[in-house]
């Protein structure tokens, strides 16, 4: 691993440095999440067609700008600093990898330069509160995390009529039907997508085959199909969109189409998709704590205690500077597990270490989000200062995809570590 960014990863930085600072004030945020989609639509278009964030993973031959995980990261850290709400994560992060490495042919070229174009938004729905789990960050995802045809869950069966195929057109343009004709139908819940509300296409993680041939597979679903019901939640992190998403006998196009893959190759790949999109959310992260850093810096220079600025105290000085040490820690460890991210996504050799960078990423975030809330005094804890905000963030991603003490209790657990670590990580599970 080369540490030093290249001049091409800098100017991703400087541009949306540049960018962020003008159009991602605190106000504009703020306004942008009360939105009926939850994010600034002319932004998301600045972002995906001048800028061509959504694509920036993605090869060319799928319409993206062929760089890797290590550049979406350095743009998510930049977002991460303003808490830009936009569906880049959801889209770029979580879909369009599982996409790429579980679709067929048509619904890669149909549904691919779409995402990298900004177009098409899409959201990834897993069953109940399941989110950290289906991405293997906190425990063994070939469990039943989908329903295990119980009740509840989502599951899935064969429809007796057609269903939304490549050919039907609701996700993909034209082609041949991919499934020999016969659609899919599923029911079932899933809270907390992100994005969920406003995504154009849903990819929808379902238990079928019964007890006998109980699986996990992945589904396309318009964001528009007949019984798809979605309501936008109230979220700790409001910059942080997230939805219910409830499934009437919704047809649905199987991920893969006639080509279908089975439970394990579905499990690999949420694996891998998790240990990156972990990586991109500790940049994220990062930024975050590093802006919150930079802004309680400034206001202790400035506020007066005794007659001197209280950033003057030996006191402060220390706690700062603690903070200042866990930032860039987070920093180096967000970016080395971007890099394996991308090396692994290239078939080299590389490490799955995206959970303990997030594990340190957050609690980096939260430490600098408590202190800037702290420091500021009075105005730290009220609604119109935005330190909540940065507090918001580190304990609604917590909530979302860790906690901090699980997200290495799974990397030991892979690891194998200590004896009996396995047994260790799934009774803390539990």
């Amino acid at each position: 691993m080369d540490a030093k960014l290249s001049e091409e990863q800098q100017e991703i930085r400087r541009t949306l440095r540049a960018l962020t600072t003008k159009r991602c004030t605190p106000d504009e945020v703020k306004a942008a999440v009360r939105t009926p989609v939850g994010y600034d639509p002319a932004l998301w278009r600045t972002l995906s067609r001048e800028l061509g964030l959504p694509g920036l993973a993605l090869p060319d031959r799928h319409g993206g700008v062929g760089a890797s995980v290590t550049e979406l990261a350095l743009a998510e850290e930049e977002l991460g600093r303003v808490l830009a709400p936009t569906p880049l994560l959801a889209s770029s992060g979580l879909v369009a990898p599982l996409v790429a490495a579980l679709g067929g042919d048509a619904q890669r070229e149909a549904l691919l330069p779409r995402i990298a174009d900004g177009t098409l938004t899409a959201a990834l729905a897993v069953p109940g509160t399941g989110l950290a789990t289906a991405l293997g960050l906190v425990a063994d995802n070939t469990s039943d995390w989908a329903g295990g045809g119980r009740a509840g869950g989502i599951q899935a069966r064969r429809g007796t009529g057609p269903g939304p195929g490549v050919g039907a057109g609701p996700v993909s343009a034209s082609g041949p039907r991919a499934d020999g004709g016969t659609g899919w139908r599923l029911y079932g819940q899933a809270e907390q997508v992100l994005d969920g509300h406003s995504a154009g296409l849903l990819v929808v993680a379902a238990h079928t085959g019964g007890f006998a041939r109980s699986r996990t597979l992945l589904f396309l679903v318009r964001g528009d199909a007949p019984g798809l019901v979605r309501v936008r939640q109230t979220a700790l992190d409001e910059t942080r969109p997230q939805a219910r998403v409830e499934l009437r006998d919704v047809a649905a196009e199987l991920l893969g189409g006639g080509e279908g893959r089975g439970g394990a190759d579905v499990a690999a790949a949420l694996r891998a998709t998790g240990d990156a999109v972990a990586a991109l959310l500790a940049a994220e992260a990062v930024g975050a704590a590093d802006r919150a850093l930079e802004r309680t810096v400034e206001y202790v220079k400035e506020r007066e205690q005794f007659g001197r600025p209280i950033g003057s105290f030996q006191a402060v000085k220390h706690r700062l500077a603690d903070v200042y040490v866990r930032v860039q820690a987070a920093r180096s460890a967000a970016y080395y597990a971007a890099w394996a991210a991308a090396a692994a996504r290239e078939s080299e050799p590389g490490e799955r270490v995206g959970g303990l960078a997030l594990a340190q990423a957050l609690e980096a975030l939260r430490t600098s989000a408590a202190e800037a809330v702290q420091l500021h005094g009075g105005i730290g804890f009220t609604w119109e200062h935005d330190a909540h905000l940065y507090l918001k963030r580190a304990a609604g991603d917590e909530l979302l995809f860790g906690p901090a003490h699980l997200l290495r209790a799974r990397a030991a657990q892979v690891a194998e570590l200590f004896p009996g670590s396995a047994g260790a990580a799934r009774a803390v599970s539990a």
